[in-house]
C-alpha cells in the first residue's frame, strides 16, 4: 500500500530534480537481480497454487491473487531504481523504508510458520517453506543493499564524503568514521566540504533597497534558506512523538512486573521496544541538529560575506574618517567573529522557542492523568522557576553588552598597541598602556563575575526543578487524600516525564536568550549593513574621449562627513587630457582631500566631479598587502612580461630586486614591514603603473624616496619623458624642482585653490606662490627626504639577501613551530633549506597536532591553586549523595507495602525527601558559583602574561607576527578561556557525578548487569578517545583557518581607498568568500563530528535501556517493582548523560587549546628587562650628553653578517652630528643600536660613562628621546599622546605645542588638549602628526636627541619651522640626525658618512668637503657644492 500510494508523487520528485545519469554499477545489477528473483517467485507461487490446490481457490480467492500483487509491487521497486539511477538519486530513502516494511510484514507469518513446522515437521509441504524462506532472506537481502549508495553521476566529483554516503549512512553519520580515524593521522582533514555560499550581492541590493533593520535580514535570509530549515524542524517533531512514547511503554513494563501471571513475552517485547523508541529518538534528534547546523552555517558565511563586502562598500566607499573611526577596524572584526556566530546558534536553538512551551504542556497532560490535581502543584513550581530565570536572563544580557562594550575597547586598544609597538618601544611607553588595558580587562571581568553569579542562581534552581516538581507533585498528591497511595508505577512514570520536561524547560530560556542576542547581533549587522556608503554620484565616469578635459571640477564643496566642515571649498578644476598638473600647498590644506574628492572618497556637498576614462591612485602611506612583490605590483592583472620589466626598470625597483632573498616572488610582510619607506611607495608607485590607467592620481609619491632616485622616477615615469607622458597625471608634491615641468601648478590654502597657472605665470605673478619659491629656493635642493623605516635597514648591495627579513626568525630554535627562515645555510641544520621558503616572512599560525598536552591542564588548575579546587570537588560529591539518597527513598517509599488503603508515616517520608533534595540545590549554587571564580581567576592571570609577554617581546618578533594571530589571541582566545572553558568545566563534573550515580543505582536493582556494563563502558571509552583527538585536531585547524579572515579584513580596511580606485572590490571579495570557505571545511567536520559520536554513544546507552529492562523481566520473580523502577528511568538518562558528558569533555579539551595558544608566546624570546633593581642611576642621568661607541657591532639575527662593524667613536656634550650615507648603509642601525632595540653584537655603548647595556631599558630610552619617521599616534586625547603618564602640567603641555607651532591649531579645536586623535591619529594630517612627534621630544628635553629623518612628509616651510625649533631648543643637547637632506646637516659640528657598516668619513661638513671624498660626491649630486 505504502509503494502504491506514494510512488506517484516520489517519481514526480525524481523528475524535478536531475542530477545526470549513473552508469550501472555492480550494486544497481544486484538489486535487480534479486528483484527479479522475488518477483518470479511470486509468479511461481501463482502457478503453483494453479495446479496443487485448483479445488481450494474457490473459497479462498485471495491466496491467488496476494502473490501477484506482491509481484507487481516488487517490479513497481524495480522500475523506481532504474528511475532514480537515470535521475541520479544515489541512496533511496523511499525504498529503504518500503524494504523494511516488507520485511516487518513478513515477520509475522515467519514466526507463524516457525511454528507450524516444529509442531507438524517440515517434510509436509517443503515446497512451500523452500519458497518462504528464500524469499525472506532475498528481502533482507535487498534491504541490505539498500544501505549503500550507488557511485556519483558521470562528470561530477566531490571532495565532501557526505555525498558519497547512502541514506542510511547518512542517518547514522558512518561516513564520517573515515575522518575519524584520519584525526590521527591528521593532515588529510585538510580538505573538508564545499561550502555553500549563497549570492550575497543579491542579499545586500535588497537590504540596500529596505534600508532597515535586522529584521529585514532576517526575513531575506528565512527567504533564502526556509526550505531547508523546515526539514529539520519535522525531524524534532518525530523526536518528540517517541520520547513521550517511552515514558508509556515504561508504565507498561511496571503494570507487567506487578502482574504476577503476564506472559514473560510480554515484558521482553516491552523491553526490545522502549530500546527501539530510544533509538529512533535519538536518530531523529541528530538529524535534526545536523539540518540546523548546516543551516546556521550557511547563514553565517552568507553574513560574513555580506559584512565583507560591506566593508568594500563602505569602508571601502566611505573614507568617511568619523565613520572609520566610529566604526573601527575590530568592531567589524568583532561583527565578523562574533556576531555571526550568535546568528548561527540562533538558527539551532530558533525551534525550542515554539517546540518547548508545547513539550512542556504535553508533559503536564500526561502528569495529570497520573496523579490527577496534583499535577497542578507542579506547574505552579514551574510557572515560580521561570520568571526568574528570565529575571536573570535579562539582567545577563545588559551585562553582556557592558562586558562586550569593555571588550571592544581592549581589542581596539591592542590593535593600536601593536600597531604602533614601534614607537612604545622608543619612548618607553610600554607600562602606561599596559595599565590601560588591564583598567579595560578588569572592568570587563567585573560584568562577568555579576553576570557569571546570576548564571549560577539559575543553574542551580533550574538542576534542582525536577526534584522540586516531584516535591511538590507528590506532596501535594499525598496530602489531598490518605488514600492516594504512591506505588512505583506512578512514582517512576511521573519521575521520567519529570525527566523530559527538564529538556524544555532548560532550552526555553537559552533559546529566549540566544534569541534576543541573536537580535541584538542582527540589530548592528542591520545597522551596518545598511549604513551609508559613499554616494555613486559623488563622481560622474565618463569614457575616455580623445578632447577635452580628463578631469572637471565645478563649483566643489567637499566635506569627509556629512555634518563636519567642509574640507575643501569653491573648487574649479579643469585638467586636460596627457597635463601634468601639480598640487602644491602646505601641511594640511587640503591636497590629498582634493584627491579624495577625484576618487570621490569625500562627501560631495556641492557642485560636479567628472573623471573620464579608469584611474590609478598612489597613497599618499603607500598600502601593501601581505603577498609577494609581484603580485603587490600586478594586483590581480595578468602578468605582462615586457611591460612588467619596464615599469620595474621605470621605478627603480630592479635593484631593489637582485637583494630580496627570492625576488620579486618575496613575501611582503603586514604593512610592508621588510620593505623601507622607500621601497614601499615605489612598490605602490609601480601597481599604479601597471595598471596602464588613463588618470594617474599620485598623492606626494617621492618624498618617502632618496633624492636620486626621486629624479630618476620622476624622469622614467611621471614627467614629460617617463612611461605616463600621454596620461592624465595629477602629482601632490612638496618638490620644487619638479614644478618647472609641470603644465600647470594649483595652489592650495586652507582648503581653496588661491592660485593656478604654470611655473613661469605664477613667478610672475608675485603672490603666494612666488614667496614660497623664493623663502625656500637658498634652501631647497634637488634633495627630498626619504622617510625610510628605521627598524631595518634597506636593502645592502654586498650582502647575499636582504637583512630585512627580521632577525631572530628561528624564533627559539623551534622549527616546527615558524617557517624555516634562513635563507643561506647559516648551521648544518639549515642545509636542506626548502627553496619556496625563501622569502617567507610572516609567521604562518601554525595548528598544532595531536591531543592537547597535560601540560595546559596542569598549568590551568595551577593558576587556580588547589586550594580552590578539592572544596570543589567534595561540593560535587555531596551534591550527587543527595541526589542518590532521594532517589532510593523514593523507591523504598514506592515499595511500602499498603495497609487499608493507606502508607503509614507519610509526612515523616516527604520530609526526609524534601530535606535531601534542598541539600543538593544549596550544593549545586555553591559548585557553579566556585567554578565560575576559579574562572574568572585563571583567565585575569593568562590574560596578564600574555599581554606582558607580547609587549615584552623584542622588535623581531613583532615583525614575523602577523598582528591579525595576535589579535585572535586577545580576542577569540582569551574569550573563550573566560566563558567557555569554566562553562565545559561545571558541565563535565556534574554529568560524571551523575553518571555514578545513575551505574550505583542500576548495579544495586540488578548487579548481573555488570556483565554489560563493563564492556559498554570500554566501547565509550574507545569511541571517546577517537572523537576527542579529531574534534581537538578540527579545532586547531579551524582557530588556524580563522586568522586569515581576521588579517585580510585589516588589510582590506586599511587599503579600501586604493582597492577602491583601482575597482578590485569583486577580487577581494572573492579571496575574501575563499578564506571564509576554508574555514568553513575545517568547522563542518567538527559538529559532523559531534553528531557521530552522539549517535554512536546513544545506541550504547541504548545498551544500557535495554539491559536493565531485560535483566528486570528475567528477575522479575526477586525484584520489587520499587526497585526496577528506579534502575530503569535512571537508565533512560544515561544516553542523554553519556552525549553530555563527552560534549562537555570535547569542549574542555576544545577551549583548553585556547590556553595553549594564548600561552605559545610566553617561550619567545624576550627583550632585557625593563627596570633594574636597586641600579645607581642618578635620576638626572644622563647630564652631560656624551656618546661613546667602542668598537661596536650589531647583526639583525644571529649568523648573519654585522650591519654595523667596528664602530669607535666619541661623540661630545652639546655635539651635533649628521650621519649620512646611501641606503642601508647603517644609519638607523646605529639609532637602533642607542636605542637597544638591537642588542649589541659586539663591543660597547657608553653614555655619560655608563655602559647602557648595564642598566634597564626604560632607564635607558626614557632618558634620550627619538623623533621616528613615521609619526604614530594613539586613539586618546592628544594630551595622553604626549605625555601618557601625566608627569608634565598643563603649562609645560601647551609650551611644547608652542613650540612645535601646533598651539594655534589646538586652541581652535573645541576640546583643545582633550580633542581625541582617531586610531592612527587619522584626523590629523601627517605633518602635524610629524609635528606631535616633535612636541613629544620638545616635552621630555632629554640630553640627547636622535632625528630619524624625521623632515620627510612635511612641507619645506614646517621643514624649516623645524628644523630652527630643533636649533634653538636643543641646544644644550647632543642631537644625533639621521639626514637625507643634506642642506639641514651643513651647519652641524660634524658629519659621519656610513658605508656598508663601516664609519667611511667623519670630519666638519667643511673638512669633508675639501677632502673631495665620498661626503663631496654626495653634496655634488645634491647641488650643494
Amino acid at each position: 500500500i505504502y509503494l502504491w500510494l506514494l510512488a506517484p508523487f516520489y517519481c514526480f520528485h525524481l523528475y524535478c530534480h536531475d542530477h545526470g545519469r549513473i552508469h550501472v554499477s555492480n550494486l544497481c545489477s544486484a538489486k535487480m537481480v534479486l528483484g527479479f528473483l522475488l518477483a518470479s517467485f511470486g509468479f511461481v507461487e501463482f502457478f503453483y497454487i494453479l495446479l496443487e490446490r485448483s479445488q481450494e481457490i474457490h473459497q479462498h480467492m485471495v491466496f491467488l491473487l496476494s502473490p501477484i500483487i506482491r509481484s507487481l509491487t516488487v517490479i513497481l521497486a524495480l522500475c523506481i531504481i532504474q528511475l532514480e539511477r537515470v535521475r541520479g538519486c544515489r541512496s533511496s530513502v523511499f525504498l529503504f523504508l518500503f524494504w523494511v516494511l516488507a520485511v516487518i510484514c513478513s515477520l509475522v507469518p515467519l514466526r507463524a510458520k516457525i511454528q507450524l513446522a516444529l509442531d507438524e515437521g517440515i517434510a509436509s509441504d517443503i515446497v512451500r517453506y523452500f519458497a518462504f524462506f528464500s524469499y525472506f532472506t532475498i528481502q533482507l537481502a535487498q534491504l541490505f543493499l539498500c544501505c549503500f549508495a550507488d557511485q556519483p553521476p558521470e562528470g561530477k566529483t566531490n571532495p565532501c564524503p557526505v555525498k558519497d554516503a547512502s541514506f542510511l549512512s547518512k542517518i547514522l553519520f558512518w561516513w564520517f568514521t573515515g575522518l575519524v580515524v584520519k584525526g590521527y593521522q591528521i593532515n588529510k582533514l585538510k580538505r573538508g566540504p564545499p561550502a555553500l555560499l549563497p549570492d550575497q550581492a543579491q542579499l545586500l541590493r535588497k537590504l540596500q533597497k529596505e534600508q532597515s533593520s535586522g529584521f529585514f535580514l532576517l526575513r531575506t535570509l528565512a527567504r533564502k534558506f526556509g526550505p531547508y530549515f523546515l526539514t529539520g524542524t519535522l525531524c524534532i517533531i518525530f523526536h518528540d512523538a517517541f520520547m513521550f512514547a517511552i515514558p508509556q511503554v515504561l508504565s507498561l513494563l511496571l503494570d507487567f512486573m506487578r502482574d504476577e501471571d503476564a506472559p514473560l513475552w510480554k515484558g521482553y517485547f516491552y523491553a526490545t521496544l522502549m530500546f527501539l523508541l530510544s533509538c529512533l529518538q535519538s536518530l531523529f534528534n541528530h538529524q535534526y541538529m545536523y539540518a540546523c547546523f548546516t543551516v546556521g552555517m550557511r547563514v553565517k558565511t552568507a553574513v560574513m560575506g555580506l559584512v565583507y563586502r560591506k566593508v568594500g562598500d563602505s569602508v571601502l566607499n566611505n573614507n568617511n574618517k568619523s565613520f572609520l573611526s566610529s566604526l573601527v577596524i575590530n568592531s567589524i572584526v568583532n561583527l565578523v567573529s562574533a556576531d555571526t556566530q550568535k546568528l548561527m546558534d540562533f538558527v539551532v536553538y530558533f525551534n525550542a522557542v515554539w517546540l518547548a512551551p508545547i513539550e512542556i504542556a504535553l508533559c503536564l497532560f500526561f502528569l495529570w492523568q497520573h496523579l490527577g490535581p496534583s499535577a497542578l502543584a507542579g506547574i505552579a513550581t514551574v510557572i515560580l522557576i521561570f520568571p526568574l530565570n528570565g529575571f536573570i536572563a535579562k539582567k545577563r544580557s545588559k551585562l553582556q553588552e557592558i562586558q562586550m562594550k569593555f571588550m571592544d575597547g581592549r581589542i581596539r586598544l591592542m590593535n593600536e598597541i601593536l600597531n604602533g609597538i614601534k614607537i612604545l618601544k622608543f619612548y618607553a611607553w610600554e607600562k602606561a598602556f599596559l595599565e590601560q588595558v588591564l583598567g579595560q580587562r578588569e572592568k570587563e571581568l567585573k560584568a562577568l563575575k555579576k553576570s557569571q553569579i546570576l548564571y549560577s542562581i539559575s543553574i542551580a534552581s533550574f538542576n534542582s526543578s525536577s526534584f522540586l516538581i516531584a516535591f511538590a507533585m507528590f506532596g501535594v498528591y499525598v496530602m489531598l487524600d490518605n488514600r492516594n497511595v504512591l506505588d512505583a508505577q506512578k512514582v517512576f512514570v511521573s519521575m521520567a516525564l519529570i525527566n523530559i520536561l527538564k529538556t524544555p524547560l532548560s532550552q526555553l530560556p537559552f533559546a529566549i536568550s540566544t534569541s534576543m542576542q541573536a537580535m541584538v547581533s542582527l540589530r548592528r549587522l542591520g545597522k551596518y549593513l545598511c549604513s551609508e556608503e559613499l554616494k555613486v554620484d559623488n563622481v560622474s565616469k565618463a569614457p575616455l574621449s580623445s578632447d577635452g578635459d580628463d578631469v572637471v571640477i565645478k563649483n566643489g564643496t567637499f566635506s569627509w562627513s556629512a555634518e563636519g566642515p567642509p574640507c575643501l571649498k569653491r573648487i574649479n578644476v579643469h585638467i586636460p587630457q596627457g597635463s601634468l598638473v601639480a598640487v602644491v600647498g602646505h601641511v594640511g590644506s587640503g591636497k590629498s582631500s582634493l584627491l579624495s574628492a577625484m576618487l570621490g572618497e569625500t562627501e560631495k556637498r556641492s557642485g560636479r566631479v567628472t573623471v573620464k576614462g579608469s584611474v590609478a591612485y598612489v597613497p599618499q602611506q603607500a598600502w601593501i598587502q601581505n603577498a609577494t612583490v609581484e603580485d603587490n605590483i600586478i594586483f590581480g592583472r595578468e602578468k605582462l612580461k615586457t611591460w612588467y620589466h619596464r615599469v620595474l626598470e621605470a621605478c627603480a625597483l630592479l635593484p631593489d630586486l637582485d637583494i630580496l632573498p627570492a625576488g620579486d616572488a618575496t613575501e611582503i610582510g603586514e604593512k610592508g614591514l621588510n620593505l623601507s619607506g622607500g621601497q614601499k611607495q615605489r612598490v605602490s608607485l609601480a601597481r599604479a603603473v601597471y595598471r596602464k590607467a588613463d588618470v594617474y592620481l599620485l598623492d606626494d609619491p617621492l618624498s618617502a624616496v632618496d633624492a636620486h632616485v626621486g629624479q630618476h622616477i620622476f624622469d622614467k615615469v611621471i614627467g614629460p619623458k617617463g612611461v605616463l607622458r600621454d596620461k592624465t597625471r595629477i602629482l601632490v608634491t612638496h618638490g620644487m624642482s619638479f614644478l618647472p615641468q609641470a603644465d600647470h601648478i594649483f595652489v592650495l590654502v586652507d582648503g581653496e585653490i588661491t592660485e593656478s597657472g604654470s611655473y613661469q605665470e605664477l613667478l610672475s605673478r608675485h603672490g603666494a606662490f612666488a614667496d614660497f619659491i623664493h623663502t625656500f629656493a637658498n634652501t631647497e635642493r634637488k634633495e627630498t627626504g626619504s622617510r625610510r623605516s628605521n627598524a631595518r635597514l634597506s636593502m645592502v648591495d654586498f650582502m647575499p639577501f636582504s637583512r630585512d627579513l627580521s632577525q631572530e626568525q628561528l624564533i627559539g630554535g623551534d622549527t616546527t613551530n615558524t617557517n624555516l627562515q634562513n635563507m643561506e645555510p647559516v648551521t648544518d641544520a639549515d642545509e636542506e633549506q626548502v627553496p619556496e621558503d625563501l622569502g617567507k616572512l610572516t609567521v604562518v599560525d601554525k595548528a598544532r597536532t595531536g591531543r592537547v598536552r597535560l601540560e595546559m591542564y596542569k598549568k590551568y588548575f595551577k593558576t587556580i591553586g588547589l586550594a580552590i579546587i578539592i572544596p570543589i570537588v567534595f561540593l560535587y560529591a555531596f551534591q550527587q549523595g543527595a541526589s542518590l539518597a532521594y532517589n532510593y527513598w523514593l523507591s523504598m517509599w514506592a515499595d511500602d507495602p499498603v495497609v487499608n488503603g493507606t502508607q503509614i508515616d507519610t509526612d515523616l517520608k516527604l520530609a526526609v525527601f524534601g530535606a535531601l533534595g534542598f541539600a543538593q540545590g544549596i550544593a549545586i549554587f555553591g559548585t557553579t558559583v566556585g567554578i565560575s571564580i576559579c574562572g574568572i581567576i585563571a583567565s585575569r592571570h593568562l590574560h596578564m602574561d600574555l599581554l606582558i609577554n607580547v609587549l615584552r617581546s623584542p622588535m623581531s618578533f613583532f615583525e614575523c607576527t602577523p598582528s591579525g594571530n595576535l589579535l585572535n589571541r586577545f580576542a577569540k582566545e582569551i574569550d573563550a578561556i573566560d566563558c567557555m572553558v569554566p562553562e565545559g568545566l561545571k558541565m563535565m563534573l556534574s554529568y560524571v557525578f551523575k553518571l555514578m550515580e545513575v551505574c550505583i543505582i542500576v548495579l544495586l536493582a540488578t548487579p548481573f548487569a555488570a556483565v554489560i556494563i563493563l564492556p559498554l563502558a570500554c566501547l565509550y571509552a574507545f569511541v571517546q578517545s577517537f572523537y576527542v583527538a579529531t574534534s581537538c585536531q578540527l579545532r586547531r585547524l579551524e582557530a588556524v583557518s580563522r586568522s586569515p579572515i581576521y588579517t585580510h579584513f585589516n588589510e582590506t580596511v586599511q587599503g579600501a581607498s586604493v582597492i577602491r580606485a583601482f575597482g578590485e572590490q569583486p577580487r577581494f571579495i572573492l579571496q575574501a568568500n575563499k578564506r571564509v570557505d576554508f574555514n568553513q571545511t575545517s568547522y563542518f567536520p567538527r559538529f559532523v563530528a559531534t553528531r557521530w559520536l552522539a549517535v554512536n554513544l546513544e545506541f550504547i546507552g541504548n545498551g544500557v535501556v535495554l539491559a536493565a529492562a531485560i535483566l528486570s523481566v528475567m528477575g522479575k520473580n526477586t525484584l520489587s517493582p520499587g526497585i526496577v523502577g528506579l534502575a530503569v528511568s535512571h537508565s533512560l538518562q544515561v544516553t542523554g548523560i553519556l552525549s553530555w558528558i563527552v560534549r562537555a569533555w570535547t569542549d574542555v579539551e576544545n577551549n583548553i587549546v585556547s590556553v595553549e595558544r594564548v600561552n605559545e608566546y610566553a617561550d619567545t624570546p624576550k627583550e632585557a628587562s625593563w627596570t633594574i633593581e636597586g641600579s645607581s642611576l642618578p635620576l638626572d642621568w644622563p647630564q652631560r650628553g656624551t656618546l661613546e661607541f667602542q668598537d661596536y657591532g650589531l647583526q639583525y639575527r644571529k649568523g648573519l653578517e654585522l650591519a654595523l662593524k667596528g664602530i669607535t667613536l666619541n661623540i661630545h656634550e652639546r655635539e651635533r652630528v649628521g650621519i649620512v650615507g646611501r641606503t642601508g648603509a647603517g644609519k638607523s642601525s646605529l639609532a637602533l643600536g642607542i636605542f637597544r632595540i638591537l642588542e649589541a653584537a659586539k663591543g660597547k655603548i657608553f653614555v655619560d660613562g655608563v655602559n647602557i647595556a648595564d642598566i634597564g631599558l626604560h632607564d635607558l630610552r626614557s632618558r634620550i628621546t627619538i623623533i621616528p619617521q613615521d609619526p604614530v599616534l594613539f586613539s586618546g586625547s592628544l594630551r595622553m599622546n604626549l605625555d601618557p603618564f601625566d608627569s608634565y602640567t598643563d603649562e609645560e603641555v601647551w609650551r611644547s605645542l608652542e613650540l612645535a607651532h601646533l598651539k594655534n591649531f589646538v586652541s581652535n579645536l573645541p576640546d583643545k588638549l582633550n580633542h581625541e586623535c582617531t586610531e592612527g591619529g587619522e584626523n590629523l594630517s601627517l605633518g602635524q602628526r610629524q609635528l606631535v612627534c616633535l612636541a613629544r621630544a620638545l616635552l621630555r628635553k632629554t640630553k640627547i636627541l636622535v632625528l630619524d629623518e624625521a623632515t620627510a612628509a612635511v612641507d619645506l616651510e614646517t621643514d624649516t619651522l623645524i628644523q630652527s625649533t630643533i636649533r634653538t631648543q636643543f641646544e644644550d643637547c647632543t642631537v644625533l640626525t639621521i639626514a637625507h637632506r643634506l642642506n639641514t646637516i651643513m651647519d652641524y659640528t660634524r658629519v659621519i658618512v656610513m658605508d656598508k657598516g663601516h664609519i667611511s668619513e667623519m670630519d666638519s661638513p667643511a673638512n669633508l668637503i675639501t677632502k673631495r671624498g665620498q661626503f663631496y660626491r654626495m653634496c655634488r649630486e645634491a647641488r650643494l657644492v
